[in-house]
């Protein structure tokens, strides 16, 4: 492509790898690696704010590029993290506890935001942050959302992350502090986390805090939530699509639209198929996964790098607050599942 030929982009790309790969470094130490990777790099990249003006400016058109399509490139890559064997192994409770969460914390969170004076658009990437996985879930769902206002949608992109970061930090603390007081076994102390920290790096850093057996349920249980990343997007898609025609005026024939289908999503399943199914070693899988995490961060890195904060700090009340609801009610409900049916 012709980007790849401009000096904006090679700009570009050397600022949010820079992010992205301090990221990952920064993720791996003691306690921070509870923020996780990619919203270390969106800190990262939103420290970049600090640069001159005029390379930031240069770098505009090349960081549009990296926060869409590397953004799609990295969760495809992810999949191969998402082993469908053990997910079978797991048996239908896991998926069904998925589910159920993910179900019951999206529209729970889209409801009390909409009632908070949340708009819509802010409201639906917050509520599929903060049910499925994070900062990886807001970024899938976004595409699907269309909009004339592109940096009115990457200033609820970094407001629906940074909830998510929030809420699930706080969250992952509070549990690893409860787990005595909850009277639950290491087994279903992760299927708790897994089923209701927010990014797979807080169900990692809860699940492992207590052992090998936490951690295995933890993960397992988080990819369940993963795995429905791919429907969810496209059924927001469709929702948004059936929306637009409703909401034109009468007698206004909308114009047609492309279906809202997010084949990068469809990159996701096939990536956890063949991760799944063909003969990789763990160490291959290790660096795919790795290497998922550094595109997302510099995506994460390029939209912290353009956004307007002033405006995000006066908008963020009513999703935190909601967030702090439905995170409370999702923790509640984790804990109910994992006593009846583990």
């Amino acid at each position: 492509m012709q980007i790849f030929a401009k000096r904006s982009f090679w700009l570009a790309a050397g600022m949010t790898l820079t992010c992205s790969v301090a990221g990952v470094l920064l993720a791996k130490l003691p306690y921070i690696n509870l923020i996780g990777a990619l919203v270390l790099a969106l800190l990262l990249g939103i420290a970049m704010q600090l640069t001159p003006l005029r390379l930031r400016q240069e770098a505009s058109a090349g960081t549009a590029f990296i926060s869409n399509k590397f953004l799609r490139l990295g969760i495809i890559l992810l999949g191969f993290r998402l082993n469908l064997a053990k997910l079978a192994a797991a048996g239908v409770k896991t998926i069904f506890v998925a589910a159920c969460a993910v179900t019951l914390t999206i529209f729970l969170t889209y409801w009390l935001s909409r009632k908070f004076g949340a708009e819509d658009e802010l409201a639906i990437l917050t509520a599929c942050g903060c049910g499925i996985c994070g900062a990886a879930a807001v970024m899938g769902v976004s595409p699907q959302i269309e909009t004339n206002d592109e940096e009115r949608k990457r200033e609820n992109e970094v407001l629906a992350v940074a909830v998510v970061c929030v809420m699930g930090t706080v969250f992952t603390l509070l549990e690893i502090g409860l787990k005595p007081l909850l009277h639950l076994t290491t087994p279903q102390f992760g299927i708790v986390a897994g089923a209701s920290l927010h990014e797979i790096a807080h169900a990692v850093a809860a699940g492992g805090a207590f052992g090998q057996a936490s951690l295995d349920n933890a993960l397992i249980m988080k990819l369940s939530r993963v795995l429905l990343l791919a429907p969810v997007a496209l059924i927001v898609g469709y929702w948004y699509q059936h929306r637009l025609v409703k909401e034109s005026k009468a007698g206004e024939v909308p114009t047609p639209k492309q279906l809202p289908i997010p084949w990068f999503l469809g990159g996701f399943i096939l990536t956890s198929i063949l991760g799944t199914f063909l003969p990789f070693s763990q160490g291959v899988l290790d660096i795919l996964v790795q290497a998922a995490y550094v595109f997302l961060g510099m995506a994460m890195a390029a939209l912290g790098l353009s956004v307007n904060f002033k405006v995000i700090f006066k908008r963020g009340g009513a999703v935190f607050g909601a967030a702090v609801i439905s995170s409370t009610c999702l923790l509640a409900f984790a804990v109910i599942m994992s006593k009846w049916l583990f």
